[in-house]
């Protein structure tokens, strides 16, 4: 993809793919296990991602990874993760039945009735799950994309 393989993509990001993980494992468990939403709300995988996407615009420029196809490249990979583990949370909370913080009304707008889009008013549906893995695996890379750019372009090392 763009010049590299998935598993250098990978080898690029581990560091924030795993705390993405363990960010999204976090907030899961705490949130099952009756943590209040306020406490839940200090630890963030949007805000993982967004930090992911702004050191890429400064270590793809810094470290020689590439370039701007590149940065796409992490921030599509990091995207594709991130959605991917929100979909399997709001997946077990179908599954067993339970709200979990991927699918409760603080976190899940269409609960509140008002929503455009037509999602389910209940957060624990197939939309729900569709809504991540397609619309957030695309918009998510492609607003990390322009942040990572922005960036790249402030740091990169002149040749």
């Amino acid at each position: 993809m763009f010049g590299k393989t998935l598993s250098q993509y990978v080898a690029f990001q581990r560091a924030v793919l795993m705390l993405i993980a363990a960010v999204w494992l976090v907030r899961l468990l705490a949130s099952m296990a009756g943590m209040p939403v306020s406490g839940a709300k200090f630890v963030s995988v949007t805000g993982v991602v967004l930090i992911g996407a702004l050191y890429y615009g400064w270590a793809v420029g810094q470290r020689g990874f590439g370039s701007f196809k590149q940065l796409y490249g992490l921030n599509l990979v990091q995207g594709i993760f991130s959605q991917t583990l929100v979909a399997l949370a709001i997946v077990l909370a179908m599954v067993i039945g339970q709200d979990n913080i991927y699918t409760i009304p603080e976190f899940y707008p269409a609960s509140a009735g008002n929503d455009p889009l037509g999602m389910p008013p209940d957060g624990k549906s197939f939309a729900h799950v569709f809504a991540h893995l397609v619309v957030g695996a695309v918009v998510v890379p492609i607003v990390g994309w322009l942040l990572g750019s922005i960036v790249y372009l402030a740091t990169r090392k002149k040749a």
